[in-house]
């Protein structure tokens, strides 16, 4: 009876099951390989300080990978939003006015990307891995490869709000990494936004002839994925409370990897943002996970690179005969 009332809800949502049990899998193997390591809370709480930078940008790349495109950018965003609210932090301006600043300008950096994409119909690859280049070229050209103290921050009331602690050591960024995967949630599955980003993904032509506006939602989903970044970049900084011109350099293949590990594919018009949120998870542990077992640093690429393959070849195994 109880089996018969979780077949219709796996069913439902097996692409998020199988990426919990893929989650489960490797914790096992953590916990096997090394327990003194993995059933101490303090390696959770050290992983939890940067996790939620993974979850904003994971969760809002998928609405972009649903829509069909591919957004290669968001790394220099970071950078771009960071660098941003460290010069306007520093030049005495209220901190909550540095951080509206900063999202602001990561709205601006999503909308020409979406206005490039969709008005100019360039390939959404090729543009944004340039405006990658091009926002991070502008950054090392202005500040010269130096870095910009940020220390004036700590323990500031906007500090403490998005990077302080509850209890002794409990990160309270990953509250606000939960209240956004349920924001994303709401909008992906009870919001006709996120209805009118699997119906472009799934057939732009039809969408058009259903009356949806096809180039103001991708827009929307590129601003969306701005917006985020700059979230990304302000914690960031708060957290290191200084801004490196390399800030958000190293996201890309994490954030990639969380994305297609979570059962979102590449083709569109399908995707799941608690498997987003179960792989953003599993990326931010998996370097930790690999050093403790003892093997170096030089393996953690190649496991992301086998892992982006193998979630590529199960989707297509998947959903490949409902696709094409």
């Amino acid at each position: 009876m109880i089996r018969d009332n979780f077949r219709p809800l796996i069913s439902q949502n097996k692409t998020a099951v199988a990426s919990l049990c893929f989650a489960i899998a490797l914790f096992s193997l953590f916990i096997i390989g090394r327990p003194q390591v993995f059933l101490n809370s303090n390696i959770y709480m050290a992983v939890f300080v940067m996790m939620p930078a993974y979850v904003f940008l994971t969760l809002s790349l998928v609405f972009v990978v649903t829509a069909g495109e591919i957004d290669l950018s968001f790394p220099s965003i970071v950078g771009l939003t960071a660098w941003i609210f460290a010069l306007a932090a520093n030049s005495g301006l209220n901190l909550f006015l540095c951080f509206v600043i900063a999202v602001i300008v990561g709205a601006l950096a999503g909308s020409i990307n979406g206005i490039l994409i969709t008005k100019f119909k360039l390939s959404a690859l090729v543009t944004t891995l340039g405006m990658n280049f091009l926002y991070r070229g502008l950054i090392n050209i202005a500040v010269q490869g130096y870095g910009i103290d940020l220390s004036n921050t700590e323990n500031t009331i906007l500090s403490k709000i998005f990077t302080g602690t509850l209890g002794e050591n409990f990160p309270v960024q990953i509250i606000w990494a939960l209240i956004f995967a349920i924001f994303c949630w709401l909008l992906y599955n009870r919001h006709t936004f996120g209805a009118h980003i699997k119906s472009i993904g799934d057939n732009k032509d039809s969408s058009k002839e259903m009356g949806i506006n096809v180039d103001r939602t991708k827009i929307a989903a590129f601003v969306f994925i701005g917006i985020a970044s700059a979230f990304a970049g302000v914690m960031t900084n708060l957290v290191s409370l200084s801004f490196y011109p390399t800030t958000g350099d190293g996201f890309m293949l994490f954030v990639l990897a969380a994305v297609f590990v979570g059962g979102t594919p590449t083709w569109g018009g399908v995707g799941t943002i608690t498997g987003a949120f179960i792989g953003a998870a599993v990326i931010s542990f998996l370097e930790t996970g690999i050093i403790s077992l003892g093997l170096t640093g030089f393996y953690t690429q190649f496991f992301y690179g086998l892992i982006i393959i193998l979630s590529l070849l199960s989707h297509r195994f998947n959903k490949g005969k409902n696709r094409y």
